[in-house]
């Protein structure tokens, strides 16, 4: 088996900048499509479009833009994939401390500070607040650095960011792990994202991080708080989700393309997923889509 490599993402700030700032157009859909963590928090803005969102454990589907924070050291997947379908992308990526060690210690900045904290867990932002902060986000690159920094200042500020948002992961998953468990789960991770729509054999996963069944099992289900057979499960019902709002093709082949053997496994595992079927699910999402 062809091993595949964690990612460690090493992030350069921008030119005259504390932080990055990078805009990414549909066509480079190569960008961070791996399993991969780094210090910096990171804040990405889409502006159209939909794909699939993989943030420490959660999985989902996203349409009509997306607009997230991701903790330091919370492993994602880019958003920009060969399976994600949208136009344009802005990412802003800084460390806790790029202003200093006790720059967000000070009054002003406590909401900024608890936001950082919270964004330990990741954060995905409603429509309301992704309309208002989205356009100020992509315009961040065409000013001055200063005037770029007290913009980011002003954005992440914005009191609605904590009003109109949704924690990803749940308090008691462990964000924050070792760098060799960082490591197997990326090899995981990956794999999976590569794999899903044909049969995984658990051996042939633990041979990958160099562990027996019974052990691989143990340390997934301690590291991610679900069984491999459920993320691996869950993985495909999210990309059915995308299938069902983004193909005109029959339940029977978006199952198929899933990874799904059974028809009838898909569609239970899909109402208890979503609590819709996958038909109900297509005609809700089109009238809101309308």
């Amino acid at each position: 088996m062809r091993p595949i490599i964690p990612n460690l993402k090493i992030i350069v700030p921008s030119f005259g900048s504390s932080f990055s700032i990078s805009n990414h157009e549909k066509s480079n859909n190569d960008h961070n499509n791996q399993w991969h963590y780094h210090p910096e928090i990171e804040l990405v803005y889409l502006s159209t479009g939909s794909g699939k969102r993989q943030v420490g454990n959660h999985l989902s589907y996203f349409h009509d833009g997306d607009l997230i924070l991701i903790g330091s050291n919370l492993p994602h997947c880019g958003f920009n994939s060969e399976e994600t379908d949208h136009s344009r992308e802005t990412v802003i990526q800084m460390k806790p401390d790029f202003l200093g060690d006790h720059f967000f210690d000070v009054a002003e900045m406590a909401n900024i500070k608890n936001l950082f904290n919270k964004a330990k867990q990741g954060i995905l932002f409603g429509d309301r607040i992704k309309k208002t902060v989205g356009p100020q986000i992509e315009a961040l690159s065409t000013l001055d650095p200063l005037a770029r920094l007290l913009g980011i200042l002003t954005i992440l500020n914005e009191p609605e960011l904590s009003n109109d948002s949704t924690i990803l992961n749940a308090e008691e998953f462990t964000i924050e792990t070792q760098m060799k468990d960082n490591d197997r789960m990326s090899l995981v991770y990956n794999y999976v994202k590569d794999h899903f729509q044909e049969n995984i054999a658990l051996e042939e996963v633990a041979s990958l991080v160099s562990m027996t069944v019974p052990s691989f099992c143990r340390y997934f289900k301690k590291t991610s708080n679900k069984t491999f057979t459920k993320f691996v499960n869950d993985y495909r019902l999210v990309h059915a989700s995308k299938l069902l709002a983004e193909k005109q093709i029959n339940i029977a082949e978006i199952s198929h393309e899933s990874g799904f053997n059974n028809l009838g496994h898909f569609n239970k595992s899909f109402k208890d997923f979503t609590g819709k079927s996958a038909s109900q699910y297509r005609q809700e999402l089109r009238l809101v889509m309308r």
